[in-house]
């Protein structure tokens, strides 16, 4: 069974963020466009910051309870 989930916008922009912050993270640690040191301390900080900022989302979109509609007559 599915279950509806409401999302305002807010909700959608801070979840884009950390999707984007922990993608970049990822690339950069994969890259070699920096030195390595740089690369690898930005590439773990964003990977980070990405991760923890998905965590209070992540409660915060899945621990909602949607009342249930009442039963049609």
């Amino acid at each position: 069974m599915t279950s509806e989930k409401r999302l305002n916008l807010s909700d959608i922009i801070l979840i884009a963020m950390t999707r984007g912050m922990l993608g970049a993270g990822i690339g950069l640690l994969v890259a070699g466009r920096l030195r390595d040191d740089q690369r690898r301390a930005v590439g773990r900080t964003l990977v980070f910051v990405g991760a923890v900022t998905t965590i209070p989302l992540v409660w915060r979109v899945f621990g909602q309870h949607v009342p249930a509609l009442p039963p049609a007559a």
